[in-house]
């Protein structure tokens, strides 16, 4: 194992990264912060050179033998990736992926004589960025990550993906493969294609109409900036979720329409109100329940260094800053920043800025 001692390896390296780009870049990260020895291979040579370059690894050579296998390749390769993980491996060779839907790799290997040695895996992190430079050692620290044995999966691979899982700094969360694609229809792929949606509406608009962008927009629209080849391919490998949601939401939209056109305020009221309940079922900072919040707004100057104050001098409150948002006024050389906080803080968070000169408001 190269010198790497049993206590630092947590009992799964080496571990072979099949795949360099962001994830997989990542994850090798991760592990050589852990002090795990890792193996790359990817089929692009840049990629190799960048991430092993970045102290990710080294490139895999004959004769390595992984006790762990990472398949982190985009979605239509991930079954034949897997596969071929499987017949290279070792006899106690673990195989994960790491690919964002999970009934159809694993249905790619079923039958294969070393099924019960592969475990799916998806880590809830990522970037609108791609490729090994947007990697990073924390990228998956306090995200979830699920873990989705089969039926027949062997029990011991099981606990090498937790540990790889614990290695990254990630939570585990358990679900059938099943189970995993419906969640991840309804609280990634959907939204990513929403997104996506609402903002082709801005493409060819009129200057003067994106005039008036505000942070709002860009919220929404945020993560369609990713790669649309890839989102196409994660979101087609799980049409059957997909579908079924964009069909409950077909509903939801057809209500809005008609609501609007029929000037129904109720209508449109309750609907609004139901977005809202959505908004307070989504789990809070670590998982925990939602926390009372109140949001500080505060001009900072548009030049270097304000910010670093800003920072500074919100410390000095010792009051915790749970999320910031930064939004530009188009008409003046500042930007107005956001700091959430927990409601019963803002007040003191407010005076603390406000006795050191900065223009602050809730």
């Amino acid at each position: 194992m190269s010198g790497v001692s049993a206590q630092a390896d947590r009992g799964i390296g080496p571990v072979e990264i099949v795949g360099a780009g962001l994830i997989g870049t990542s994850i090798a990260l991760a592990c050589r912060r852990a002090g795990i020895e890792v193996l790359l291979s990817d089929v692009a040579p840049e990629h190799l050179r960048t991430a092993s370059g970045l102290g990710a690894g080294r490139a895999r050579e004959d004769g390595d033998v992984a006790r762990l296998v990472v398949v982190a390749v985009p979605p239509d390769h991930l079954g034949e990736a897997i596969r071929a993980a499987l017949d290279a491996a070792g006899p106690e060779t673990v195989v994960t992926d790491v690919g964002s839907v999970k009934s159809g790799p694993l249905a790619a290997v079923e039958g294969h004589p070393a099924v019960s040695r592969y475990v799916g895996s998806h880590p809830m992190a990522g970037s609108e960025r791609s490729g090994p430079l947007a990697a990073s050692a924390s990228l998956f620290d306090g995200r979830p990550w699920a873990i989705t044995p089969g039926g027949g999966t062997s029990p011991d691979a099981v606990h090498a993906v937790e540990r790889l899982v614990e290695v990254c700094g990630a939570v585990p969360v358990r679900l059938s493969p099943s189970e995993h694609d419906r969640a991840v229809a309804r609280t990634s792929h959907v939204p990513h294609l929403l997104a996506a949606l609402v903002a082709g509406t801005l493409a060819g608009a009129p200057p003067q109409h994106l005039a008036l962008s505000g942070q709002g927009v860009r919220d929404v629209t945020r993560v369609a900036a990713g790669d649309p080849g890839l989102y196409s391919q994660i979101i087609g490998a799980n049409a059957i979720a997909v579908t079924n949601l964009l069909a409950e939401l077909q509903q939801r939209l057809d209500l809005a329409a008609e609501a609007v056109a029929a000037g129904d305020r109720d209508g449109l009221a309750s609907l609004l109100a139901h977005g809202v309940a959505g908004t307070r079922a989504i789990p809070g900072k670590h998982g925990g329940p939602l926390q009372a919040m109140a949001t500080v707004w505060v001009s900072v100057p548009d030049h270097p260094g304000e910010l670093a104050r800003l920072f500074a001098d919100a410390g000095e409150s010792d009051v915790n800053i749970e999320d910031v948002r930064i939004d530009h006024d188009p008409g003046r050389p500042v930007g107005l920043v956001e700091l959430d906080v927990a409601a019963d803080r803002a007040t003191a968070l407010l005076d603390a800025l406000e006795s050191r000169g900065w223009d602050a408001h809730r």
